[in-house]
């Protein structure tokens, strides 16, 4: 099962409430309800080429802003 974080993402990209590319505050007013370091640390640690090498579900398409990945991952 996806992470509950992704699944509001995808869900609020789908539904056009977070337009890409996005950024931190994009998508804290897009998906309200989470702890606030979430909205800056998920996205830059789950960007393609991060150091960690955790799963790669967003793309820096320029500092601070992000598009998810297709196709969505974990059957989203």
């Amino acid at each position: 099962m996806a992470h509950k974080v992704y699944t509001a993402i995808v869900n609020a990209v789908r539904s056009g409430k977070l337009k890409e590319p996005f950024s931190s505050g994009d998508f804290q007013a897009a998906c309200p309800g989470f702890k606030s370091n979430t909205y800056k640390a998920f996205l830059s640690k789950h960007a393609v080429g991060n150091p960690s090498k955790t799963s790669e579900l967003f793309v820096r398409v320029v500092r601070g802003r992000y598009k998810c990945v297709r196709p969505f991952k974990y059957g989203m």
